[in-house]
This record gives structure tokens, sequence and C-alpha cells, in this order.
């Protein structure tokens, strides 16, 4: 949400309905291995989840469509849906979004705070710890002013098994 990768026109705060921001996905490389896999972020069912939406050029559409699909689909754990967001002043667009495929073998389904904690203090990967990827989303979010109350819930984990 902070560094999209591409181009674009405008950015806003949005909402997704039916969809909740998770550690749900087991990260084999960049925040852990698959001897010890780390845990990232997707959005899963249920729930609703405040991010950012992006509007790009329709001239940069496919470039951007391509750098997206060559990204989130290297080991086709998401799928590409197009979704209904709300805007500041309860305006809807469609969006393309990414949601985490339950079926995936990477899927890690719903975990409890302190399991979720466990693996990401625990997993380091190409792109560093995984307690790093965790802390550093929440401080995004925060400049964002995007609360996240259980990935909050886990960095406080993570947080108090070091202290153990």
């Amino acid at each position: 949400m902070w560094n999209p990768g591409f181009e674009f026109l405008e950015r806003s705060q949005a909402l997704v309905y039916g969809y909740r921001r998770s550690l749900c996905v087991r990260s084999w490389v960049h925040r852990g291995t698959q001897e010890n896999p780390g845990l990232v972020l997707g959005l899963d069912r249920g729930g609703s989840c405040r991010g950012m939406a992006f509007r790009v050029d329709p001239e940069k559409w496919d470039e951007v469509i391509d750098y997206l699909r060559a990204r989130e689909l290297v080991t086709n754990v998401y799928l590409e849906r197009r979704v209904q967001l709300v805007l500041p002043g309860r305006r809807t667009i469609k969006a393309i979004a990414y949601i985490v495929d339950r079926d995936h073998p990477q899927y890690a389904g719903a975990l409890e705070a302190l399991a979720a904690a466990r693996v990401v203090s625990e997993a380091k990967g190409q792109s560093g710890p995984n307690d790093a990827y965790v802390f550093n989303t929440l401080a995004h979010l925060k400049e964002m002013g995007i609360r996240d109350h259980w990935l909050e819930e886990v960095a406080g984990e993570v947080k108090r098994l070091r202290a153990v």
C-alpha cells in the first residue's frame, strides 16, 4: 500500500467488505523457507479491510496489470478478483484485488495471534526476518491512519515472546 511499485494518478483510502487482512500466507522465500516458513499478509474471506486504492492511467493499465500479475501470481497463492471498494464519501468503485486461494499449499488458515507470533518470531527469508515485515507493516499502516487490531496483537505477542 505504501510502495505499490507502479505509477498511479491518485490513491485513496478504501474499504472492502467480505475480506480481511490476515497473516495467512506461508512465505517460503522472502520471509521464511520451505523448512521454516514465515507468514505474510493476504486478503482472506470474512470481515472487512481498510487499505488503499490506486487509480491508474488507462494508457498504463496493461503495463500495471502485467506488473501486478508478475508480482502477485508467482506461486499462484492469490486469485485475481474484481471487488467493490467503498471510498471516502461512500463512493463505490470496482477494483482488482488479490485474494488468497484457500486451496493452495501456502495457505496457513486463520491463526490465533499467539500462534502467528510464534511463526513470525522464528522465521527469516531472503528479504529478512519475518518480524521486521510485521513491524514495518504496522508502522506504515499507522502513518496512513489505518488500525489493524489483530496485527497489533500479533506484534505484541512477538515482543512478549522475545522478552521471555
